[in-house]
C-alpha cells in the first residue's frame, strides 16, 4: 500500500499528524510519502516513518506531475481545504479526509457555547481506520539532529526552564509583562525561544530583570529549538507550535491559554503515556473564545485572557 499524507501547515498542525505516518508504516506497512509547504520540511525529513516529501513553494501545480508518477493507493487528507481538494481531484485517487469540526467551532466563536470536541488526532487517525489503522497510544513524536555545540556556544545550563515566547497571532502571545512578572518570581534558570517577530519582546525582558536568562530568541533554528525542548525541566507556552513539539518529546507543560480553548481539540496530546501538562485559562470571559485561530489585536482591546491570568498559580506551578 502506498499512501499521500497531505498537510501544508502549519508548525503545530503538522507534529499533530506524526501518529499518522507511524500507524500506516507499522501497522499497515505502507510506504508513506507527505506532502507540504517547502518551509515546513524540515519538520519532516528527519522522520523515518515517511519514505519522501514533496513540497511546493507557492503553487501546487509544482509538484502534481510528480506525484501522478506515484502512483499511490490512497490520498489521507489532514488539511481538508480547497487547495487538498484540488489537489485530490487532479491525482483521481481515493481520499480520506479530516472532520474538522468547524460547525462546532463557530458554534463556540458565536455563541459562547462549550462543546467538547475530540481531539485532533484522534480526528487524524480516524481517517485511516478504514484502511484497518488503530490508535497506538504512543503520542506525537519528532525528530531532529542533536547539536551540542550551539547549547555550549551559548552557555545553556544543565536545569532549567524553557519559555517559548512567540506565536503566529498577538491574542495566543503571552504579554512582555506577564513573563517578567513570571520569570522576576521563579527560582529556575530561564531560556527563551522564540521567532525574529518576538526579538524585541526579549530584549525588553532581558533589560528588565536582574538575573541571568538565557535568551535564545530568533538566534536558533526550529531543530534546535527542539533540541531546547527536549533538555528542558518544563516548558511554558501559549497554544502554539513549540506547545505541540514539547508534548511530542513527551515534556511536561504548562500553557496559558488565550484567546483559543482546550475544547477545540488542540491541548497537549501524549496518548497513553503519563506525562503532566497544567492548563491555566481565565474562566468567564463571554468574549472568549473569539476566535478559532487567532487576531493581530484583541477585538475588545483589553487581552483579559491573558492580562488576567493568574499569576500567583503560574509562579507556584513553575517553582
Amino acid at each position: 500500500m502506498k499512501l499521500l499524507i497531505v498537510r501544508f501547515s502549519s508548525i503545530g498542525d503538522i507534529v499533530l499528524t506524526s501518529p499518522i505516518p507511524r500507524i500506516a508504516k507499522s501497522q499497515l506497512g505502507a510506504t508513506v510519502h507527505y506532502v507540504t509547504k517547502a518551509k515546513f520540511t524540515s519538520l519532516l525529513d528527519k522522520n523515518p516513518n515517511i519514505e519522501k516529501v514533496y513540497y511546493f513553494n507557492q503553487n501546487i501545480n509544482e509538484i502534481i506531475p510528480f506525484l501522478k508518477e506515484e502512483k499511490y493507493d490512497f490520498v489521507i487528507d489532514l488539511h481538508n481545504n480547497l487547495r487538498s481538494n484540488i489537489l485530490i481531484s487532479k491525482l483521481r485517487i481515493k481520499a480520506y479526509r479530516l472532520d474538522k469540526k468547524n460547525w462546532d467551532k463557530w458554534l463556540m466563536v458565536n455563541f459562547n457555547k462549550r462543546i467538547a470536541i475530540s481531539h485532533i488526532v484522534d480526528r487524524y487517525i480516524d481517517t485511516i481506520k478504514p484502511l484497518g489503522g488503530k490508535n497506538d497510544g504512543k503520542g506525537l513524536e519528532f525528530y531532529y539532529n542533536i547539536d551540542t555545540q550551539f547549547t555550549s556556544h551559548f552557555m545553556v545550563p544543565a536545569k532549567y526552564i524553557c519559555i517559548s515566547m512567540g506565536a503566529k497571532h498577538f491574542t495566543k502571545k503571552i504579554p512582555i509583562d506577564l513573563l517578567i512578572k513570571i520569570i522576576s518570581n521563579t527560582e529556575n534558570n530561564i531560556v527563551l525561544i522564540g521567532g525574529k517577530d518576538v526579538i524585541e519582546d526579549a530584549f525588553k525582558i532581558e533589560n528588565s530583570i536582574d538575573k541571568p536568562i538565557i535568551n535564545l530568541v530568533g538566534k536558533i533554528s526550529l531543530q534546535q529549538s527542539a533540541q531546547i525542548i527536549d533538555n528542558s525541566q518544563k516548558v511554558l507556552t501559549s497554544d502554539t507550535g513549540m506547545m505541540h513539539i514539547a508534548a511530542a518529546l513527551k515534556k511536561e507543560t504548562i500553557v496559558l491559554w488565550g484567546n483559543t480553548v482546550p475544547e477545540f481539540g488542540m491541548y497537549p496530546y501524549y496518548g497513553d503515556i503519563n506525562v503532566k501538562t497544567t492548563n491555566f485559562e481565565v474562566v468567564g470571559l463571554r468574549c472568549r473564545p473569539c476566535s478559532k485561530i487567532g487576531f493581530n489585536a484583541c477585538p475588545k482591546e483589553h487581552f483579559k485572557c491573558m492580562n488576567e491570568q493568574h499569576l500567583e498559580e503560574i509562579i507556584n506551578n513553575l517553582n
